[in-house]
C-alpha cells in the first residue's frame, strides 16, 4: 500500500512510539445509553449522564492509550478539552441507528457530520461501522458497499486515515435474531472472512480495520488447548485477507 502525506501523517498520530495502535473508544451509544437506563430506571438515557460518563473513561483512561475514538454527539463536545493533545484523535461517523429491513441492516451517517467536519473539528481519522452479511440480499450488500466506499472517497480527498469497522449480524432466518449490539455466538466464520475480504480491496480506500473475532469470542480457546491451532489459523488468514493494519 502507498500512503498520502495526510494520511500517513494521521496514521502516526493513531500509533504509539512503537507503532502500536492502542486506541480507546468511548464512541459507543446503544451500550451506554442502555447501562444508564437500567442504573436509573428510565426509558431515556440523560444527554449529561452519556456525556458526563465518556468524559470520565476519558481522563481515566487515555493515559494508557495511543489514540481516543469518540462520537460528535456525547463524547467530543465535553471530553476534547480532557483529551491529551500528544494522543490522536479518531472521530465516528454512522449512526447508531440503522435501518433494519427484512433483507439486512442499512447503515448511514450520522446527520449534519460529514468527513470534511470531523477534519475541520481536528480529528486525525474518521471510523465507521458497517453492519455487513455477504449473503444477505443483493441489493443490502451493494448498498452497505456504497456506503463503505462513499466515505472511502470523502477520507481520499480530504487526506484523512479511514478505519473501518465490520460487524456480521443476525438475519431473520437467524435464531439469534436480535437489534442489540451484542456478538452472534453462532457466528459463521466465513462470514467473517468474506467480508473483510470484500472490503481489502482498493476502491474502498480503507487504512484501517476494526475486525471482531472471526470466532465467538467466548469460544476462543486458549493457547495450547483443543482447537487452538484452527482458531489461530482463522486468525491468521483474517490478518492475510485484511493486508494491512487492524
Amino acid at each position: 500500500m502507498s500512503l498520502s502525506a495526510g494520511k500517513f501523517w494521521g496514521m502516526r498520530r493513531l500509533a504509539d512510539a512503537g507503532g502500536r495502535y492502542k486506541m480507546l473508544a468511548v464512541d459507543q451509544r446503544p451500550p451506554i445509553k442502555n447501562l444508564i437506563c437500567e442504573r436509573l430506571g428510565t426509558d431515556e438515557a440523560p444527554y449529561r449522564d452519556v456525556a458526563a460518563f465518556k468524559r470520565m473513561l476519558v481522563q481515566e483512561l487515555q493515559g494508557e492509550a495511543s489514540a481516543t475514538l469518540q462520537d460528535p454527539h456525547f463524547a467530543y463536545p465535553q471530553s476534547v478539552h480532557v483529551t491529551d493533545p500528544r494522543l490522536g484523535l479518531i472521530m465516528t461517523l454512522e449512526d447508531s441507528r440503522f435501518h433494519e429491513t427484512p433483507d439486512g441492516r442499512l447503515s448511514a451517517e450520522i446527520d449534519d457530520w460529514s468527513v470534511e467536519k470531523i477534519k475541520r473539528a481536528g480529528g486525525d481519522a474518521v471510523k465507521v461501522l458497517a453492519w455487513y452479511r455477504p449473503d444477505a440480499a443483493p441489493q443490502v450488500c451493494a448498498a452497505q458497499q456504497d456506503f463503505a466506499k462513499r466515505i472511502g472517497d470523502a477520507c481520499t480527498r480530504f487526506d484523512i486515515p479511514y478505519l473501518f469497522e465490520l460487524l456480521v449480524y443476525p438475519l431473520e432466518k437467524d435464531k439469534e435474531q436480535t437489534a442489540d449490539y451484542v456478538e452472534m455466538a453462532g457466528k459463521n466464520a466465513d462470514h467473517v472472512l468474506a467480508s473483510v475480504a470484500e472490503f481489502a480491496r482498493p476502491e474502498y480506500g480503507i487504512d484501517i480495520f476494526k475486525l471482531e473475532s472471526p470466532v465467538a469470542a467466548a469460544a476462543v480457546p486458549g493457547v495450547g488447548n483443543e482447537g487452538a491451532g484452527e482458531a489461530q489459523a482463522l486468525f491468521d488468514e483474517m490478518g492475510r485477507l485484511a493486508a494491512r493494519p487492524w
